[in-house]
């Protein structure tokens, strides 16, 4: 016999979200806003004038690869998780986090061509953009790298699998969140350098 599903049981049956990743998504909305803050200050200042232009270094091209690459490999240990591959997990959260050290190190690079090429954090405000933004930015990345890293440990003790996904959850998130800011920060740069 089939149960009936009347009007009480429906408004009985809250929508539930792990208090951790409700936390996370409100995190990434005020990170969101902070960085739509500094995009609109951005353009609101370039249109008063003396603004510097410049051209972005190639640099910024290749850690853009670096981490869409590393988040297509977190995917992988995502997917991975979910069909308890537990090396899959591990190569991936590792080739993750290898990349994203190497995201951070070539912003670091990006920096140095960008002095280079006279673009300063002090002097023009085209400038002091720019090293906000990736430094910013860069702040980020370090917290999701040390999350990955955190991941990655717990999946050494056997801590990740199937019915435990809500750290790689968070992490894979939080992670192709940061993916995304950086091209959506790239692109903005590009087109309003």
């Amino acid at each position: 016999m089939e149960k009936e599903l009347n009007y009480i049981d429906l408004v009985e049956q809250p929508i539930s979200m792990h208090p951790k990743k409700f936390a996370l998504w409100l995190f990434m909305v005020t990170v969101v806003m902070v960085f739509a803050g500094l995009t609109s200050a951005y353009i609101v200042r370039q249109a008063e004038g003396n603004w510097l232009d410049y051209d972005l270094p190639v640099i910024f091209w290749i850690t853009s690869g670096i981490v869409v690459l590393s988040s297509i490999f977190l995917h992988f240990a995502y997917y991975s998780a979910q069909k308890d591959n537990l090396a899959g997990v591990r190569i991936g959260m590792s080739l993750a986090v290898l990349l994203g050290i190497a995201f951070l190190i070539g912003q670091w690079y990006s920096w140095i061509a960008m002095v280079d090429r006279e673009v300063f954090f002090v002097g023009n405000p085209s400038g002091s953009f720019l090293y906000v933004f990736t430094g910013l930015h860069a702040v980020h990345l370090i917290s999701g790298v040390i999350f990955l890293i955190i991941v990655l440990i717990s999946s050494f003790r056997y801590e990740v699998h199937s019915k435990s996904m809500i750290a790689m959850e968070m992490a894979t998130t939080y992670w192709h969140f940061l993916a995304g800011l950086w091209l959506y920060l790239f692109m903005f740069l590009l087109l309003n350098h």
